[in-house]
């Protein structure tokens, strides 16, 4: 019995040596492709791709008896090959500015979607640490006290990386948070038109900036007056009106590409 339990612990170490080496060679591979793609200019996001390797191995294993379990292992290895064409395409975190209503919460979560990224919603992590609202912390402390905790946050920050961040609109306004957000990561300003971005925030109550000032003309006011340095922040700049979640992404990943060049 012991020779026999002895062989079997054999078998799998000689799996687990041969499982590791294919793995490394996977990774290796997932480099390479998302380097050419890079260096020539291709799409970098293939989700289809993905998709296509998940019902290949479903199609292997189906009706076998360890047929979840091996496609639970897989999806694992996707989640990871995402976050190696992550660390492939870029070395600091992704920072996204932007008037509310550009598209910073949808696009940060796509991309951690797309690339297993960590995510960070910068008004939602204030609220979760404060306890309270946005615009109970407006009503409450006033707005010098929230542009605190912005900065605050962005300092916390300095010890991630690969993280995708929305922040919030007003981030960009202060000359101490551009130089911690350059510190940190990329710089991403996502912008619209003032028609898309009204379309886009006129039903939701939690815009103290906007409350009575539902409207055009106030929101492309206050996006003029933030205009100047908004662009000082910026390192690449995506208009977000009328496209796709996917192309925005890719057109991102494109131009954060292009920097590294």
């Amino acid at each position: 019995m012991e020779k026999e339990l002895t062989c079997l612990r054999s078998i799998i170490a000689d799996c687990d040596e041969r499982i590791t080496a294919a793995l490394k060679t996977r990774m290796e591979c997932i480099e390479g492709i998302i380097t050419y793609k890079r260096e020539n200019g291709l799409p970098v996001l293939q989700p289809e791709q993905e998709k296509k390797q998940l019902e290949r191995v479903a199609a292997e294993v189906a009706g076998t008896i360890f047929e979840e379990e091996i496609l639970h292992i897989f999806e694992g290895i996707i989640e990871n090959s995402k976050r190696i064409q992550a660390k492939t395409l870029f070395d600091k975190n992704i920072l996204l500015i932007g008037f509310m209503g550009a598209g910073k919460s949808t696009v940060s979560a796509k991309l951690s979607e797309l690339l297993a990224m960590e995510i960070m919603e910068m008004d939602a992590h204030i609220q979760e640490k404060e306890g309270m609202s946005i615009k109970e912390i407006f009503a409450v402390n006033g707005e010098e006290y929230f542009r605190n905790c912005e900065s605050n946050t962005l300092i916390e920050l300095r010890e991630k990386k690969h993280m995708v961040v929305s922040c919030g609109g007003g981030v960009p306004l202060r000359e101490k948070n551009v130089e911690l957000m350059k510190n940190s990561g990329y710089v991403v300003w996502l912008t619209a038109t003032p028609e898309a971005i009204y379309d886009r925030v006129k039903d939701s109550t939690e815009r103290p900036l906007l409350n009575g000032n539902m409207n055009v003309p106030f929101i492309q006011n206050l996006m003029e007056s933030r205009r100047e340095k908004y662009e000082r922040a910026a390192d690449i700049v995506i208009d977000t009106t009328g496209k796709e979640i996917e192309s925005i992404c890719e057109e991102l990943l494109q131009k954060l590409s292009a920097l590294r060049k």
